[in-house]
């Protein structure tokens, strides 16, 4: 964003406005995947969710370290809040989310936003969130390897994004070491066979025990990235009953 550009892709669904404002990032480790990649999920959603996305194509590592994707996803929230009746959006319902490292950078935005004084927030989308920097937890004993997403890559995609083992510590690096009161509502997707599966429940934990209130859908037989797996009849399932998780979410 040196010239001040960020790339985004919005779709609306042919449903009467104003709708619902879901600002999207993609995962992919900090470093893979964009807004191509994600296309086929944030048009389910859409049209699932009623909801207008915005698909936001946020600079990666390691050519763009950290809070580099986190700064660009807020700042691709405040726009989107400003622009939501162009949008055909509602403004008071704008909708953080994301899968993987992207639902990391979701979840800081939300951070940033409750920090910086805005734009409101009305609830966040977390589906298996990367949250922190820990690789000996159980699940990740027990699917680090030999289960598609690996510890291996997870600690390498941590180095490109975040090298500096001191900055791991930081709630705009990892979520799950913040103070998570007065977030939005949240709805947090975790994976039966994910490494990451422990830190989205810890998550949900925590932001259960800050008072705020907390969906929590778990996936018992899959896998890290499974919702972009649309040959999967799980993932077809679980798009679904995720979509409408979030449209109830957004109606409270």
């Amino acid at each position: 964003m040196s010239d001040g550009h960020i790339d985004v892709r919005v779709y609306r669904p042919s449903a009467p406005g104003p709708l619902p404002l879901l600002v999207y990032a993609h995962g992919g480790g900090f470093v893979f995947c964009d807004l191509d990649s994600h296309d086929g999920l944030c048009r389910r959603l859409a049209n699932l969710a009623s909801c207008v996305v915005v698909s936001v194509g946020y600079r990666r590592a390691p050519e763009h370290r950290w809070p580099t994707a986190a700064e660009d996803i807020y700042a691709a929230t405040c726009w989107a809040a400003a622009a939501a009746a162009e949008l055909g959006a509602d403004p008071s319902r704008v909708v953080v989310g994301g899968d993987s490292a992207g639902a990391n950078l979701a979840a800081v935005t939300a951070l940033m936003a409750r920090d910086r004084g805005g734009p409101p927030i009305a609830a966040q989308l977390l589906l298996y969130p990367v949250l922190d920097a820990d690789f000996t937890t159980d699940s990740y004993r027990l699917f680090g390897q030999g289960f598609y997403n690996s510890r291996t890559a997870m600690q390498w995609y941590w180095d490109q994004y975040v090298p500096s083992e001191s900055d791991r510590s930081h709630p705009y690096a990892a979520p799950l070491h913040g103070d998570l009161a007065g977030l939005p509502p949240a709805v947090v997707v975790t994976a039966g066979c994910d490494p990451l599966r422990d830190e989205g429940l810890a998550y949900a934990s925590a932001l259960q025990d800050a008072g705020v209130p907390t969906t929590v859908l778990t996936y018992d037989g899959g896998i890290h990235g499974f919702l972009t797996m649309p040959m999967l009849d799980l993932a077809q399932r679980a798009r679904v009953e995720v979509s409408r998780e979030a449209a109830q979410l957004i109606s409270r």
